[in-house]
């Protein structure tokens, strides 16, 4: 497995980006402006994904966070969270993550080290075209977590 910074045609992996936010449109908010990463298997297929932005402050926000479904559980996720925060510590104090209010999305941020920070009320319904369903849940409100980077 190799981890690979997409410089150029970063939508080539839009099925991956989709699995974590669903509606394109959104994901076209931050993907340019993002730094786009890559886990590829042994032959080269794209097995996790993930966009880091930069939001002022000493902040990095982690968005897009995808496994692709025959890889999940398997430690590609948070491989791919620890190759981030090492990446950012030297640049930037905190990283950020909003998710929905799934229990097991969640519940694995907080096995990554983050720490809820804030909700942004509403953020699914005020945001996207269509209801965002996870995990059975209809989500409402965006959820942050906040991991302290340290070098």
């Amino acid at each position: 497995m190799e981890i690979r910074k997409i410089e150029t045609n970063k939508k080539k992996y839009l099925d991956l980006l989709l699995l974590a936010d669903e509606q394109e449109s959104m994901i076209d908010r931050y993907l340019e402006r993002g730094d786009m990463f890559v886990i590829l298997n042994t032959n080269l297929e794209p097995v996790s994904s993930a966009v880091v932005t930069d939001e002022g402050d000493s902040v990095c926000e982690l968005k897009s966070l995808a496994v692709s479904p025959q890889y999940q559980r398997k430690g590609y996720g948070k491989q791919m969270v620890d190759f981030l925060c090492k990446r950012y510590a030297d640049k930037f104090k905190y990283m950020i993550v909003g998710t929905g209010e799934s229990a097991e999305t969640m519940s694995f941020y907080k096995k990554c080290g983050f720490k809820y920070s804030h909700i942004v009320p509403d953020f699914f319904t005020a945001n996207y075209d269509h209801p965002i369903v996870e995990n059975g849940i209809t989500l409402k409100d965006m959820v942050y977590f906040r991991k302290e980077l340290s070098v």
